[in-house]
């Protein structure tokens, strides 16, 4: 037995080498099983229904393991003659609208959360209870006078006009989310940089953001998926079909006449996928980011 085994009392030994005690994790471990495998049929049937022909998804039973493979909805939906239609075009839209997005919203968040957590004026409890109450304004509620507005100001058919938007919606949350981060810093630290001749702004760029950095990273990671997922808007303000974001040319694709389901399948499959990738990359720093607020030093 190991030296960490042998450190435990004798009952909680003998607890752990009951076969008992095994037994009673069996419907836990059953939970959890079945859990990950409702959550992961989905994705597990959108690969099915690409790889093999769409006439074998759509008989009756269809068979839950491939019976033949194909990747032609994969080649149609890249090589289409019509670049409107072609899943590369709306994903590349979607890259620009989500970095741009996470760009402007991760910079307008330093500035905000500073506000909130570095300055003391009138007014900052207010405010910032303010950016809180703008996350309880459904997106269907103010879509069509933002709409008037914007079709006014000639600004529609813009990918940069939808990442404004986008950034709107998000910024607060964004903004509570780097608050927390700065609050973790000491204040001792803060006080030092002013006493040793920094600015406020020098202080927040040299001191205080290399420490929040992974609350940065997790920042602009939130705003990203916000605007990758993001549909309502991106199908009011975007009316041309070369720039539809994913979002929105995966729901052209569906119509009442004629639905191509396998073509469907593996673009909302890259659609999937793409930002999975994404945040497994990120993945650690997102985790330290989001968890730095919860325990203030």
């Amino acid at each position: 037995m190991s030296t960490l085994d042998t450190s435990l009392p004798h009952e909680q030994r003998r607890s752990l080498a009951s076969p008992n005690h095994w037994t009673r994790r069996i419907p836990v471990y059953v939970l959890v099983i079945l859990f990950c495998v409702v959550t992961a049929f989905p994705l597990y049937w959108m690969i099915v229904s690409v790889v093999q022909p769409i006439r074998l998804s759509l008989q009756y039973p269809p068979p839950l393991f491939p019976q033949a493979f194909t990747l032609q909805p994969f080649i149609e939906i890249f090589t289409g003659q019509d670049t409107a239609q072609r899943i590369d075009v709306w994903i590349l839209n979607s890259v620009i609208v989500a970095s741009v997005t996470a760009v402007i919203c991760t910079l307008l968040s330093i500035l905000g959360a500073f506000a909130l957590s570095g300055l003391r004026w009138r007014g900052q409890a207010a405010f910032g209870l303010m950016l809180l109450t703008t996350q309880m304004l459904p997106e269907a509620l103010i879509v069509i006078p933002l709409y008037a507005t914007i079709d006014r100001l000639a600004m529609k058919d813009n990918l940069v006009t939808l990442a404004l938007v986008d950034t709107a919606f998000v910024l607060p949350i964004c903004i509570w989310i780097l608050k927390n981060v700065f609050d973790t810093i000491p204040t001792e630290i803060r006080d030092a940089a002013l006493v040793d001749g920094c600015t406020r702004l020098r202080m927040l760029w040299r001191i205080m953001l290399p420490i929040a950095a992974p609350g940065l990273v997790a920042v602009g990671v939130v705003a990203f998926f916000h605007a990758w997922n993001e549909y309502l808007f991106a199908a009011s303000l975007i009316s041309d079909r070369r720039l539809y974001t994913a979002s929105v040319g995966l729901g052209s694709m569906i119509s009442m006449i004629d639905t191509p389901i396998d073509r469907l399948m593996a673009a909302g499959l890259l659609f999937s996928i793409f930002p999975v990738i994404f945040y497994l990359l990120v993945q650690r720093y997102i985790v330290a980011g989001l968890s730095a607020g919860a325990v203030k030093g």
